[in-house]
């Protein structure tokens, strides 16, 4: 009964060993990718914060171009009605 015990114990000890070292290595491989200032995601991140700051002031241009879209929009019609075959050639329509 005791040697399963013991037998129990470095097993158990011997797969938290494994799990550590396993660890370890990932910990090891993340590192490379964002772990100091010179990595590829701390890299990615100073280029998604200068892509946003360049982009912040769209939101209200955009507002602006969709109400005079809205109001070309509007006139449309009456230019389409302009535009014949005749109105191509330079002749009046009517």
């Amino acid at each position: 009964m005791t040697f399963m015990v013991l037998l129990s114990c470095i097993v158990t000890l011997a797969f938290l060993a494994v799990v550590a070292w396993a660890l370890i290595q990932i910990n090891h491989q993340l590192a490379a990718i964002g772990g100091t200032p010179e990595s590829f995601l701390a890299k990615l991140r100073l280029g998604l914060r200068a892509i946003e700051k360049q982009t912040s002031h769209l939101p209200t241009l955009l507002e602006q171009t969709n109400s005079v879209l809205v109001s070309i929009k509007g006139g449309l019609p009456v230019l389409a009605g302009n535009l014949t075959p005749k109105s191509a050639t330079g002749e009046k329509n009517g």
